[in-house]
């Protein structure tokens, strides 16, 4: 060899033949390494150890707070497919549709060949997406601690640096839940909330990453944790509980119904209660990334009643 000579020059001197048989050789020789530094391994929420020779690169997503939890982590671009309630960030809105969560199109889903199916553990179609050969991470995230968990698995699956991807978004989330909380007027501290997700009424519990929010705000959730994080509830209930504010999530945009008895209301006499129309509705019960937009807007709720 003639280490002086410019790299260049030393690939001239070897020849066109003996300079490609290098080049192989540095490659066959690198190759096992790459390899073993893409090669992941994840566990998802039903406990099933999914292995990956290199991390997914055409990925459908079937529940809105993974569509956007990916999208946050930077890798929006290998999304292929989304569900239909998928509709943030905006440029999601123009990728296929796949049905629902519940009711998800198989058949549309195999036709957009992806590497990996993100869906929540009570989707019921699993079974069948990986009979065709399909992986499938069912991640379910009720609770504060479930979100933080479920950024660091897509951040393995998606190969995103935790300090780039899972440990960035969650510090926003925690320093705006923390500034929304600081925010708050004294006497909108400590006033009794409940929170209707959707009607039924379908509650937010106290276990939920809802109620979590409530209390970090310093808000108290009429709905005791022992109900678990989304109970369906008597609206007889929430009469006796009588809760000093109202949150309902709107997301149909009718006119909000009055359950029987609710006129009885406190929080409905003195006009306490906060609607949130489809915007605002889907950043509040999406557990994610706009979790941090959410404790924004319960704390303007919670301030412009107490102000």
């Amino acid at each position: 060899m003639r280490p002086s000579l410019p790299f260049a020059l030393f690939f001239l001197w070897l020849g066109p033949q003996r300079a490609a048989a290098l080049v192989a050789a540095l490659l066959l020789g690198l190759a096992p390494g790459l390899g073993a530094a893409q090669a992941l391994t994840i566990t998802d929420d039903r406990g099933r150890v999914l292995q990956f020779a290199q991390p997914p690169q055409r990925v459908v997503s079937l529940l809105p707070s993974l569509t956007e939890s990916v999208c946050e982590l930077q890798r929006c671009e290998r999304l292929v497919g989304v569900d239909r309630y998928s509709n943030w960030p905006a440029p999601v809105q123009r990728l296929p549709q796949v049905g629902g969560g519940l009711d998800p199109n198989i058949e549309a889903i195999a036709a957009l060949r992806p590497d990996v199916v993100l869906m929540s553990v009570s989707t019921r179609v699993s079974d069948r997406l990986e009979a065709l050969g399909i992986p499938v991470v069912a991640l379910e995230h009720k609770t504060h601690s479930d979100v933080r968990r479920v950024l660091g698995v897509l951040g393995v699956l998606l190969a995103v640096p935790p300090e780039q991807g899972a440990q960035r978004v969650w510090r926003v989330i925690d320093a705006a839940v923390q500034a929304a909380a600081q925010s708050l007027p004294p006497r909108a501290r400590g006033v009794r909330v409940f929170f209707e997700v959707s009607r039924g009424p379908y509650a937010a519990g106290a276990e939920s990453f809802i109620g979590e929010t409530l209390a970090r705000l310093g808000a108290r959730n009429v709905v005791p944790p022992e109900l678990g994080p989304f109970p369906r509830l008597n609206p007889e209930f929430v009469l006796r509980a009588q809760p000093d504010v109202l949150m309902v999530a709107n997301r149909s945009m009718q006119a909000v119904a009055r359950y029987p008895g609710w006129n009885h209301l406190t929080a409905v006499k003195t006009g306490r209660v906060c609607e949130f129309g489809p915007d605002h509705a889907d950043v509040l019960v999406r557990p994610g990334p706009r979790m941090a937009e959410a404790a924004r807007i319960m704390a303007q709720c919670l301030s412009l009643q107490y102000e």
